[in-house]
């Protein structure tokens, strides 16, 4: 039996959920802190700098494992599984991968920690950046009832 696809029924698009949209561009802004404060650091050798890049990295772990267990939620729950939103899944993954890395790396002596953890800093920003622009700009779409 051949399925038929309605092209004058309506679709819906929509975006991400919005707690998972806020959990995302936290994730991102989290990181990129990280980075910005791993940048002060190399710059000036003030150790605090490095204690905040700690914090930040935490909390960009810990706001992107929540990310991450919505991003699975949505990607077992979609309508039409898309390679991007597959992608995104994937990029989120390895971002908290590179986190986690980066985290153990800081845990370090302040001057231990460089160069690798300004290094993983810039790759987690970076690979969170890029999530965070798939995530939002790809749309969902679904039959309307």
């Amino acid at each position: 039996m051949a399925v038929t696809v309605d092209a004058t029924r309506p679709r819906a698009t929509y975006p991400i959920h919005l707690v998972h949209a806020v959990l995302l561009a936290g994730t991102f802004t989290l990181f990129f802190s990280a980075l910005l404060n791993d940048l002060a650091y190399w710059s000036t050798d003030h150790v605090q700098w490095t204690n905040f890049a700690s914090w930040l990295i935490a909390g960009g772990l810990v706001v992107g494992g929540f990310a991450l267990v919505f991003a699975l939620v949505g990607l077992r729950h979609a309508v039409r599984r898309s390679g991007s939103s597959l992608l995104y899944l994937l990029l989120l993954l390895v971002t908290w991968i590179v986190g986690l890395f980066n985290a153990v790396v800081h845990a370090k002596d302040a001057w231990a920690a460089m160069p690798e953890g300004l290094v993983l800093s810039a790759i987690a920003a970076v690979l969170a950046g890029m999530a965070t622009w798939l995530g939002f700009s790809s749309l969902r779409t679904g039959d309307l009832p």
